[in-house]
C-alpha cells in the first residue's frame, strides 16, 4: 500500500480494531457505538470502505487489521514533517517543544533514538 493516510475518524475507527482485534463485526458495532457514538450503519459503511482500501479485513464476520498502527503513525508523522517543516526534523522538534523543558530521562531517550537512527 503506497498511501497509509487516514482521516481522523477513520484513524479512531481503526484504533478500535487495533485495540481489540480479532473481534466479531457485532463486537465492533458495539464498541463503535460506545466509544465513537456511531450507529450500526456508520460502522459497517466505514468497515467496508477500509476493507476496500486494504486497511482491514472482515472474514466470516471476524474483523482484523491488515496494516499496523505503527506503520500508519510513521506515514502520518513523515508526511507532516515533510509538508509542514520542509522535511526538517530539527525545525519540527523546536516547534513541538515550544520552549518547554524536557526531563533528563526524556533527553536520554531522544539521544538514544537519534544515535540508533544516525546514518553511517
Amino acid at each position: 500500500m503506497d498511501e497509509l493516510k487516514l482521516c481522523e475518524s477513520d484513524y479512531r475507527f481503526m484504533s478500535v480494531i487495533w485495540d481489540n482485534e480479532p473481534l466479531s463485526s457485532r463486537e465492533l458495532v458495539e464498541l463503535c457505538s460506545d466509544k465513537l457514538g456511531w450507529k450500526k450503519s456508520t460502522t459497517y459503511t466505514t468497515l467496508k470502505k477500509l476493507c476496500e482500501k486494504g486497511f482491514a479485513a472482515n472474514t466470516e464476520t471476524v474483523v482484523t487489521s491488515l496494516v499496523a498502527r505503527k506503520d500508519v503513525q510513521a506515514y502520518a508523522s513523515e508526511h507532516f514533517v515533510e509538508h509542514t517543516f520542509a522535511g526538517s526534523l530539527p525545525s519540527f522538534l523546536v516547534s513541538f517543544l515550544g520552549g518547554k523543558k524536557i526531563s533528563e530521562k526524556e533527553a536520554a531517550e531522544l539521544k538514544r533514538l537519534i544515535d540508533e537512527h544516525k546514518e553511517g
